[in-house]
C-alpha cells in the first residue's frame, strides 16, 4: 500500500480593508475689533489647550491678518470646538467668532 500523498496547505491571504482616514478641518480664529485681546487668548487656552505662547501668537496673527488656523481636526470636533469657542464669546457679550472648512 502506498503511503498517502502529502496534501500541502498554505495559509489563505487575508485581505485586510483599508479604512479611509476621515476628513480633517481647520478651525480658524476670525479677526474683530471688540473682543479684549486677554479674552481670546484664555478661550484658546481653554478651548484648544494651547499654552499662553501659542495662543498669544494665534490671536496676534488672526489680529493683524484677520483670521488665523487654530488647529486641525476630524469635521465634528472641529465644529463643536469652533461653536463653544464662539459660544464662550458670546456670553460675555463679545463678537468672537471662530469657523471650520475642510484641509485641502
Amino acid at each position: 500500500m502506498k503511503p498517502a500523498p502529502a496534501t500541502v496547505t498554505r495559509p489563505r491571504a487575508r485581505t485586510l480593508p483599508k479604512v479611509a482616514r476621515p476628513p480633517l478641518h481647520k478651525v480658524i480664529l476670525l479677526n474683530d475689533d471688540y473682543t479684549p485681546r486677554d479674552f481670546v487668548v484664555r478661550v484658546l487656552k481653554a478651548e484648544f489647550r494651547l499654552s499662553e505662547d501659542q495662543a498669544h501668537r494665534v490671536m496676534i496673527t488672526a489680529h493683524t491678518k484677520g483670521s488665523c488656523v487654530v488647529a486641525v481636526f476630524i469635521k465634528e470636533i472641529a465644529e463643536t470646538k469652533a461653536n463653544r469657542a464662539t459660544e464662550a464669546g458670546r456670553q460675555q457679550g463679545f463678537p468672537l467668532q471662530f469657523t471650520t472648512e475642510p484641509e485641502e
